[in-house]
């Protein structure tokens, strides 16, 4: 066997590996089935004992006794189960309550953050002077995302003496 079919036997298999680790976007505890359901949706109609995956910014960290409760405006996911920061479209509000205590330094407003859990019922809460009905989550992951870094972006105008091309 010559050097060059066992190195590129070696490529092959490196471009392969890629390609998997590619496919594999979402984080392990994001992963599994979930109904596609919005907050919006599920606040709409009766969805008690659904299983989803929800996501967003959080409004509000409430820790109690036993347990803690997240308020979250509701994005779409990417594909890796991140909340799009950008998008100004939100598919409701939520709770999310687990088990235990998050910090409410860490877990501040508008961090980005991504629920799987059951909706376990619905709370009636003001939001202003608005009744708002919340579906709520009994979570079985909480998945605080890394900050994102901000970049500045400086665009400089091509001089006029570098041609088209």
């Amino acid at each position: 066997m010559n050097i060059h079919h066992t190195l590129s036997k070696g490529c092959v298999a490196g471009i392969a590996l890629a390609l998997l680790a590619g496919c594999a976007t979402q984080p392990k505890p994001l992963q599994g089935d979930f109904q596609a359901l919005t907050p919006h949706e599920a606040a709409v109609g009766d969805h008690a004992g659904a299983m989803v995956r929800w996501g967003g910014r959080i409004i509000r960290t409430e820790p109690r006794p036993d347990r803690t409760c997240f308020e979250v405006i509701s994005t779409k996911l990417s594909v890796d189960g991140r909340p799009y920061w950008a998008s100004d479209d939100t598919w409701g509000r939520f709770i999310a309550c687990r088990t235990g205590f998050y910090d409410p330094a860490l877990f501040q407003p508008n961090r980005e953050v991504t629920f799987t859990g059951r909706i376990e019922g619905y709370e009636d809460r003001k939001v202003e002077q608005y009744v708002y009905k919340f579906p709520r989550v009994a979570a079985d992951v909480v998945y605080l995302w890394p900050q994102r870094e901000r970049v500045d972006v400086m665009v400089q105008p091509v001089p006029r003496h570098w041609g088209w091309w």
